[in-house]
């Protein structure tokens, strides 16, 4: 629903008469999008679990510049482990979601989309892995760094904004 809205709004502002769809499949922003309609404090309940993410992420030192330094140079297996981890429990709770054809908590039906291989996906990664050797930060730890008290990580977070800005405007030039 929400999607067909956003289209509606891109064509407008492109005089489109037919949506990109070669590009716009890619969108999984809205793919298990709720129907209904909270009101605005729901969204305390989302805020106070990245709290709590942003504390698990200190506490392991997710966080540390010098851990994501030692994982780069191959000298530390920690972050590798905790990667490792998160791909593990996600593909494991993958497999329960299909397997049991699981809802929300609110009782709608999760679907899962398979998405198509492209090189923009080897590109981007390139550009995502540059950055994130050079700063230090990927975008979930950035807010978790800024909550630390690491004021100069408010530099990356604006240059992530901008690149998401950037990728944006591009998005129908660059290769998907």
């Amino acid at each position: 629903m929400f999607h067909l809205k956003i289209c509606k709004i891109y064509m407008e502002l492109t005089k489109l008469k037919e949506p990109q769809v070669d590009v716009r499949y890619q969108d999984a922003m809205c793919t298990n999008e709720s129907q209904l309609k909270h009101p605005w404090w729901y969204n305390f309940k989302y805020m106070l679990v990245g709290i709590i993410f942003g504390i698990v992420f200190v506490k392991a030192e997710i966080i540390s510049w010098f851990r994501i330094q030692e994982m780069f140079q191959l000298t530390s297996f920690h972050m590798y482990g905790v990667i490792g981890t998160a791909v593990i429990v996600g593909m494991i709770s993958v497999a329960i979601i299909k397997k049991t054809k699981a809802k929300s908590i609110y009782g709608e039906p999760i679907t899962l989309d398979n998405k198509t291989f492209n090189k923009g996906q080897i590109i981007g990664g390139l550009i995502f892995g540059l950055g994130w050797g050079i700063t230090g930060a990927c975008p979930g730890p950035l807010y978790a760094q800024m909550g630390a008290g690491f004021g100069v990580v408010a530099v990356t977070f604006l240059s992530a904004v901008l690149g998401t800005w950037v990728y944006g405007y591009l998005r129908d030039k660059l290769p998907h």
